[in-house]
């Protein structure tokens, strides 16, 4: 089976087992992935692990290494006959492994953030905090901000809990807005999960691309397309909140959750936003000194994501201690619900790491970037857009929509001499998560049933909201590609 063939297999494979079977989309993707490494020849695996110039001096029936060539294209194919001999659950469970050690510690940090900023109040205040700032005729720029600075460590769904009640009670009070209120949160909250990390999906997209998307420049370029989208989306809010007017429907009441799960004297500005600003300013720091070509010790160790997700979730603990001004059942509640919730995610997307490194040894790379040269490159951008946008579709997850693109596009963009930043094709992934929201994705019933709206209300506000966004993204990203190709 050839490798363009075995990568259709494992698309409808994570397609057909979500949509039809419903099955939890660990099992869709870990069986996808078997499925692909048990299809998979020999020759194949041998091939993906030799780089362009050893493939090309191939000899003979048994693709051998000529005599001539450097002694260091012996251990490559030393380690290449070694894979190509594994066994097919050996080979998934070895990327299993891998993936799990690369995004587990980030990803239960990171939900032990949240959920401190949850329960000590720190989310509520930078809500307060935000709304006091823009004021009334503000408030919508505060939703979109306050949605997009708590999307980065808080998953949607959450977020969405937290801020509509606010958006209902300012229903109630104006009369007014109901919509624009909606769709402002909508559009802060689902930008920063899909671009910035330490959200599972942005993080799992820049390890699929190796050594050429870090940690640090998906955070900093995350942001900054992050913002570009949103304000996009807040445009298109203002517009079809002109144009439609939804009503506040009571009988969606009963369905919204507690806004902040925390009933006490909230804690400073300055110190609600540190655990969530730390990990920004070391990893980000650290980028922006490697890119200058400079190297500070302390900078590095700091800067690396682990430590500063680490020291960012020691901070949102701490800000849990002084606000329940106890370091007893209540911490040790909410860290449990953090990694029950985060433990899910890290298998996910474990399996979907493991999913991307069997489509590599499909060669996958080699076939795709072969028929693409020099400017053709920027082709790619809108490729990874597409085939993002067409999993995102057909079984509604944007997270999963990420991860099986990530693995597609990761290896084609190793393999290939691009003449822009690999950057840029993370960020073209995390747009193409974006559309098309409809009846088979959960956010889309989430959002409709706590609004009270109706699908089709949803779909032409929310949906299409989400598919402008991600267009913007994309035009931004071709832009930036020529004119800032960061190579």
């Amino acid at each position: 089976m050839g490798s363009l063939s075995l990568l259709l297999v494992g698309v409808s494979v994570v397609v057909l087992a979500i949509i039809v079977l419903r099955w939890h989309p660990f099992i869709a993707l870990t069986a996808a992935g078997l499925t692909v490494a048990a299809l998979t020849p020999a020759e194949l695996l041998y091939r993906s692990k030799l780089d362009a110039p050893q493939r090309a001096a191939l000899v003979g029936d048994g693709g051998g290494i000529p005599d001539a060539a450097p002694p260091e294209w012996e251990k490559a194919h030393t380690t290449a006959v070694a894979h190509s001999g594994k066994w097919f659950v050996s080979r998934f469970t070895d990327a299993f492994g891998k993936g799990c050690g690369e995004i587990a510690l980030i990803i239960a940090m990171a939900a032990i953030i949240g959920q401190c900023l949850l329960d000590s109040g720190g989310a509520k205040r930078i809500v307060d905090s935000l709304m006091r700032l823009c004021g009334v005729r503000g408030t919508p720029i505060a939703f979109a901000g306050s949605a997009f600075t708590l999307g980065i460590p808080v998953f949607f769904d959450t977020v969405f809990y937290l801020l509509l009640p606010l958006g209902k009670a300012l229903r109630r009070e104006t009369g007014r807005d109901y919509l624009l209120y909606i769709l402002t949160i909508v559009a802060g909250a689902t930008m920063a999960h899909s671009l910035v990390p330490p959200t599972p999906g942005p993080l799992t997209v820049a390890a699929s691309f190796g050594d050429q998307v870090t940690i640090g420049s998906m955070m900093l370029g995350g942001i900054v397309v992050g913002l570009f989208t949103s304000a996009t989306g807040v445009a298109y809010a203002y517009w079809a909140n002109r144009r439609w007017d939804i009503p506040l429907r009571e009988e969606a009441g009963a369905e919204t959750k507690p806004a902040a799960g925390f009933d006490g004297p909230l804690p400073p500005l300055w110190l609600s936003l540190f655990p969530i600003v730390l990990p920004i300013a070391l990893i980000g720091g650290e980028a922006v000194l490697g890119a200058m070509g400079r190297e500070v010790a302390a900078m590095k160790a700091l800067g690396d994501k682990n430590i500063a997700l680490i020291l960012a979730a020691g901070a949102a603990v701490w800000l849990l201690v002084r606000a329940k001004r106890a370091a007893g059942a209540k911490v040790k509640e909410a860290v449990q619900t953090a990694l029950a919730s985060g433990g899910v995610i890290i298998l996910i997307t474990a399996a979907g790491s493991a999913f991307g490194s069997v489509l590599r040894d499909t060669n996958i790379a080699e076939i795709i970037s072969d028929s693409i040269e020099g400017r053709q490159t920027l082709m790619l951008i809108p490729v990874a857009y597409l085939v993002t946008a067409l999993i995102r579709t057909a079984q509604g997850s944007a997270t999963v929509a990420m991860i099986t693109a990530g693995g597609m596009v990761g290896p084609i963009a190793m393999g290939t001499e691009l003449s822009y930043s690999a950057l840029y094709l993370a960020l073209a992934i995390g747009c193409g998560s974006k559309p098309i929201s409809w009846a088979n994705d959960s956010g889309f019933w989430l959002i409709g049933r706590m609004t009270g709206m109706t699908p089709v209300e949803t779909f032409k506000s929310v949906s299409v909201m989400m598919l402008m966004m991600s267009l913007a993204g994309l035009a931004l990203l071709l832009v930036g590609a020529i004119v800032f190709p960061l190579v």
